[in-house]
């Protein structure tokens, strides 16, 4: 039976936007592994696997249940430990703790900002209304607000990539000569706002751009299969 992978969609269900999602769909396909998408808006979570989890992704492996990227993807490291190698040692597990507290802190504060008006704008009106009034708690300000500071953070975000291209001067990968999970969680923040804007985040000839586009030729191409935002 293949494994179901629980993940977020607005209104148009060939659109799965969340980062955390394509975290575990690029896992899962490391892996070799079948699985089987059902795409959810915000407020269909709670009901989903009765109530197991308030986020996506959840994944169901018979009679496994488990939620959060970074646990599925441990699951699946431990429960598959034949199929391709997503950390490669204990090593590579320290490293992808390490790349998932840099991303959440420096990259994904700027993709918040890009993707606001467009994930509200995908979203129908219930769930728009959810979004708005979650968003602008944490926020502290309205959508627009928060959106209008895009292009002036730009720069700053640009600069913070800098470690990521000082690494991939030298080796392909974040995690080496080939990809491991660290490389998917960065990826996740990008392919967000790939599927959702066609804003542009890299300069020409930025070798995370180069980096990018080798993640979405990855395993048959399966991040490539959902077409950029025009």
């Amino acid at each position: 039976m293949a494994i179901i992978l629980h993940e977020l969609v607005g209104t148009d269900q060939g659109r799965p936007f969340s980062p955390h999602c394509w975290k575990t769909v690029m896992s899962l396909a490391h892996k070799g592994l079948p699985f089987d998408r059902n795409r959810v808006s915000f407020k269909e979570i709670p009901k989903l696997e009765n109530g197991y989890s308030a986020k996506v992704p959840i994944i169901r492996d018979e009679d496994k249940l488990i939620a959060d990227s970074f646990a599925i993807a441990l699951y699946l490291e431990d429960r598959y430990p034949d199929r391709p190698s997503l950390f490669k040692g204990e090593g590579g597990r320290a490293m992808a703790r390490f790349v998932e507290g840099w991303s959440q802190m420096i990259i994904h504060p700027f993709i918040n900002v890009v993707i606001l008006m467009p994930v509200h704008d995908l979203l129908d009106t219930p769930n728009q209304a959810y979004f708005r009034e979650s968003r602008e708690k944490i926020f502290g300000r309205t959508l627009e607000d928060v959106a209008a500071t895009r292009d002036a953070k730009r720069e700053a975000f640009t600069a913070s990539l800098e470690p990521i291209r000082k690494t991939l001067l030298s080796q392909p990968f974040i995690g080496g000569e080939s990809p491991l999970f660290a490389d998917y969680i960065v990826f996740g923040a990008f392919q967000w706002v790939r599927v959702l804007t066609s804003y542009k985040l890299f300069d020409a000839g930025d070798p995370v751009q180069d980096w990018f586009e080798r993640c979405l030729d990855l395993h048959g191409g399966v991040a490539r299969e959902i077409k950029a935002a025009a």
